[in-house]
């Protein structure tokens, strides 16, 4: 069965926030509250949504924190899910 990766949230905030609205990264870090070196991270996908980078993104430009914490669980998932975890599942006697 072939397994889809959902994109990491941030190239959805790259392309759907910042691109979008024609912001650059120092622009929309400063309209975040957050540095630019951390909205880089984010959107070059060398750093994940924390609940609080969530509620800035919902304040922001308006799709709710439980949004971005849903996307971000889904990616988080579908990685773990490509690793091998050996582990037996336990039966009741």
């Amino acid at each position: 069965m072939v397994m889809h990766t959902p994109p990491r949230p941030g190239r959805l905030v790259r392309q759907e926030c910042l691109e979008a609205l024609g912001l650059s990264v120092t622009e929309g870090a400063k309209a975040l509250g957050i540095s630019r070196q951390a909205l880089n991270n984010l959107v070059h996908e060398d750093a994940g949504i924390s609940p609080e980078m969530a509620i800035r993104l919902e304040k922001a430009f308006g799709s709710t924190a439980d949004t971005w914490l849903r996307m971000q669980a889904a990616y988080d998932l579908a990685q773990a899910r490509k690793k091998k975890i050996d582990v037996e599942r336990f039966v009741s006697a």
